[in-house]
């Protein structure tokens, strides 16, 4: 049990998976990626990571290397050479290798990468209690560029988001856009419940198509529960009666405080848990 890498289709300890320092994903963090984690020691919901992997290529101009059966082929033996009881999982494509240039053209053959290693989820009481997020206006790499809503690997301003945060006591920074819109977590998608209706904002404004997201919005309508794509600004996360966040690692995570402001009773509503529920289910349909 533990964490393997397979690198273009040969499996690695981690202690000797490496790249070339001339790879572009090194150099520029000129990649995407996907994460995903098992069930029941099976990747789900696989084939959704795998249709956006292979867009996130195409948006940022990266020919996938292999077919994506390959790479879902690569995954299950990385698993399976891992062993654990449920798995997180990162599956990486960048440009490759070449000369240091701004060319992307100067690039040879893409990269593939899988690593896989012991899931680790949020404890028991995030979810009972809830968490704190705040608002943070920060640039995005791919705001107004043809590749904008690909899942890159040039995470540099999502990450100083987050520490921000961690330093602030919350657990995630909600970014805001130009006009101080709220437009995703640093890591994750946002939700907000209003006059019980599903609230979250549209992919139109380049934020990042969230596949727990989809399933969130599919699952609330299989239930019944009418949903919005709309703008929010932070007073509508102030004023609203549950808000909460999304994501394939954290699943939907109960928000009770905005920049110190409590939601609502300051506790996870029943909205959220009956989402988180029925998300779970369409996981079973999903692939």
């Amino acid at each position: 049990m533990g964490t393997k890498v397979c690198i273009d289709g040969e499996l690695v300890d981690p202690e000797q998976a490496f790249v070339p320092v001339l790879d572009r994903g090194f150099l520029y963090g000129d990649s995407v990626f996907e994460v995903l984690r098992t069930y029941g020691g099976v990747p789900a919901p696989e084939r959704r990571h795998l249709e956006r992997l292979e867009r996130s290529c195409a948006r940022v101009g990266i020919a996938l290397p292999v077919p994506l059966d390959t790479v879902r082929d690569e995954v299950h033996r990385t698993l399976a050479a891992a062993d654990n009881e449920e798995s997180w999982i990162r599956i990486v494509i960048t440009r490759g290798a070449g000369p240091i240039s701004f060319d992307v053209r100067s690039a040879r053959a893409p990269r593939r990468i899988v690593i896989v290693q012991p899931l680790t989820t949020l404890p028991a009481e995030a979810y009972a209690e809830g968490v704190a997020v705040v608002t943070a206006i920060t640039p995005r790499a791919l705001d107004s560029s043809p590749a904008a809503g690909a899942k890159s690997s040039n995470y540099l301003t999502n990450l100083l988001a987050t520490d921000s945060a961690r330093q602030a006591g919350a657990h995630e920074a909600l970014v805001l856009g130009p006009g101080g819109e709220v437009l995703e977590g640093a890591t994750s998608n946002v939700f907000v419940v209003r006059q019980a209706t599903v609230i979250t904002p549209p992919l139109a404004m380049g934020i990042l198509g969230g596949i727990t997201r989809a399933l969130v919005l599919e699952a609330a309508v299989a239930a019944g529960m009418p949903v919005s794509e709309g703008l929010l600004f932070p007073h509508d996360l102030y004023t609203a009666e549950e808000v909460f966040l999304t994501s394939s690692i954290r699943e939907v995570l109960p928000v009770v405080r905005v920049d110190g402001v409590p939601v609502a009773d300051g506790r996870p509503g029943e909205w959220t848990r009956r989402l988180h529920a029925a998300y779970r289910h369409a996981l079973e349909a999903a692939d």
